[in-house]
């Protein structure tokens, strides 16, 4: 802000457009300014930058590296590059790395991209040196969500949510080091047994499937999960007075998951228990 309370503009140029957004803002913000889309995995627009995937990565000029444009704020007189052959090269690169180790298949964020750059996910799966993959079973401790770490690529945004900047619980961290670690309980107790309060806000940001509802995880192992089928309905959370929004998804006048938009002013996309799981008792079984 100036002493006048006037917001500072900033004035930068991006893939050669002009672009003029408030001070502060990031490259990524940015560049949806002008219109140009830049992928994106541990970004999210309710949560803090982790700066942890990179395929976000942008050229700027005079920097030595390429930055994360999720988090790198913009600057006056600033060059970037967005589809530069050096970018693309790495952001087809860490496209493949990710998948030569886990299963995108539900990373709907990523589709598009995977294909837009060519990215060969078998690229590190040779006969005769295969990559090393998680293939571990789900862990279903509950009716209300699962963990499948063979989807997990660690982008912290589980982390993120259960903490700082969502439910504060802090019942979820990382342990472990390198190809081992895994996003997990305290000491990896099960989820009942953990400081756990069952918000579902992991859920909520999760981009790979790897934290999903039950009810979900269900229909999709019986091959009967159509999304493109659904009947999305916003409403407000009748548990309470906060006025929480919901999004109910539904399918043949069946509930099969809530959510919530992320640019709504009370919720910002985060729920409690009852928000994104007490809605059985419409359709019992």
């Amino acid at each position: 802000m100036t002493a006048a309370g006037k917001t500072t503009e900033v004035t930068l140029t991006i893939d050669g457009r002009a672009a003029e957004v408030p001070a502060g803002t990031s490259i990524h913000k940015a560049c949806e300014s002008v219109g140009i889309d830049t992928p994106t995995l541990c970004w999210a627009e309710n949560l803090t930058p982790v700066n942890v995937c990179r395929v976000c990565v942008v050229e700027v000029e005079g920097s030595r590296a390429l930055v994360p444009s999720c988090a790198r704020p913009v600057e006056d007189g600033m060059v970037v590059q967005t589809d530069s052959e050096r970018v693309r090269h790495s952001r087809r690169m860490v496209l493949e790395f990710l998948g030569s180790g886990v299963d995108l298949s539900q990373t709907d964020e990523l589709a598009h991209w995977i294909d837009h750059y060519g990215a060969d996910l078998d690229r590190y799966d040779q006969p005769d040196r295969p990559a090393a993959r998680i293939d571990e079973e789900p862990k279903i401790q509950d009716d209300l969500y699962i963990r499948d770490y063979d989807k997990c690529v660690l982008c912290y945004k589980c982390v993120e949510a259960c903490g700082d900047d969502a439910q504060h619980t802090f019942a979820l961290a990382v342990r472990g080091r390198g190809f081992d670690a895994r996003i997990s309980t305290e000491f990896d107790v099960s989820l009942p047994e953990s400081a756990c309060v069952y918000c579902g806000n992991c859920i909520g940001v999760c981009p790979t499937g790897a934290i999903q509802f039950k009810s979900e995880f269900d229909l999709r192992a019986a091959g009967d999960w159509r999304p493109e089928e659904h009947d999305i309905t916003t409403t407000i959370c009748s548990f309470c007075g906060v006025g929480c929004n919901l999004e109910v998804h539904t399918r043949d006048d069946r509930i099969v998951k809530v959510t919530s938009p992320a640019d709504h002013s009370v919720t910002h996309g985060h729920l409690c228990i009852k928000g994104r799981f007490g809605w059985t008792y419409v359709q019992p079984q």
